[in-house]
């Protein structure tokens, strides 16, 4: 009898726990429960900025994407805060020539960013965190979050821009085979974190079908084009794919949702951002009162 009752009790302390979870993504909670989710998450939600882009011959048009998707669905494990749901709008005009590719114009981008914090922090919300995985967004996150500057908001945006330290990177470069100066895209630092997070999706067997070389048809130094990543890689593919490992992918993996965790932390307990931005506001507004 004492076994049963221990068992009953045990049981419905399990209930109860489960009963108190609420889920991470925006789009899994039930509305009611956003009010608990605002005050577990400290009124924080991270953005995941992903794309749709060919990733070589092997990996999923989606690639950036499910990598913010995956990071950031691990890190709410560690530390909570309300996920929003997949966000694939950035810059990839440089691979319109490739299937898959959805390059929306550059002021609807802009607006709809900002059109997305904007909403964010209307269902309650005061600090987003941008949690970017698209290598050809980071000039374009960095000219919005200046230009936050222009209005008042009453919210804070943190662009997340992890810092490697040396133990890290020694490590890295013991375990990376192919050519550093060359793995950019699709390529096997990629490639493995996908082997990682979704092993189903890749198409090894299609790694080396094509070239990730530098094809160096144009050399102009010290000016930019933006046609630089198109004379040098027209594959859109730089790297090797072929020569990555799931081994890799999960030493990646490890420490990048390690580094995130500790500034999510850092984001909820931040109470300085949002102060010092209505200072700045307030002086704009009494500039020549």
């Amino acid at each position: 009898m004492k076994q049963l009752i221990l068992l009953l009790f045990v049981i419905l302390c399990s209930t109860f726990v489960h009963s108190q979870d609420i889920p991470a993504r925006w789009d899994e909670l039930v509305a009611t429960d956003f009010p608990k989710a605002l005050a577990k998450s400290n009124k924080t939600c991270i953005l995941p900025i992903g794309i749709l882009e060919k990733h070589g011959p092997h990996s999923p048009i989606g690639t950036d994407l499910i990598h913010v998707r995956e990071w950031a669905a691990r890190a709410v494990k560690e530390e909570y805060a309300v996920v929003f749901p997949d966000y694939f709008y950035g810059q990839i005009n440089e691979a319109r020539h490739q299937y898959g590719t959805f390059a929306l114009p550059s002021k609807v981008l802009w607006d709809l960013l900002e059109a997305t914090c904007d909403e964010i922090a209307r269902n309650g919300f005061d600090k987003i965190v941008i949690l970017n995985g698209h290598g050809g967004n980071p000039e374009f996150l960095q000219f919005f979050m200046q230009s936050l500057l222009n209005k008042r908001h009453n919210y804070a945006v943190y662009l997340y821009r992890p810092q490697d330290d040396s133990t890290y990177l020694a490590t890295y470069r013991k375990m990376h085979k192919s050519n550093l100066n060359t793995d950019m895209h699709a390529g096997e630092r990629e490639t493995s974190t996908t082997l990682y997070y979704r092993p189903d999706l890749m198409r090894m067997d299609r790694a080396a079908d094509q070239s990730g070389a530098d094809q160096k048809r144009s050399s102009l130094p010290n000016l930019y084009t933006p046609i630089w990543w198109y004379s040098s890689f027209p594959n859109h593919y730089a790297g090797e794919g072929d020569k990555a490992t799931k081994e890799f992918g999960k030493f990646i993996a490890d420490h990048e949702i390690a580094l995130f965790v500790k500034a999510l932390k850092e984001v909820k307990a931040d109470q300085k951002t949002i102060a010092l931005q209505n200072e700045f506001y307030d002086r704009v507004d009494n500039l020549n009162k």
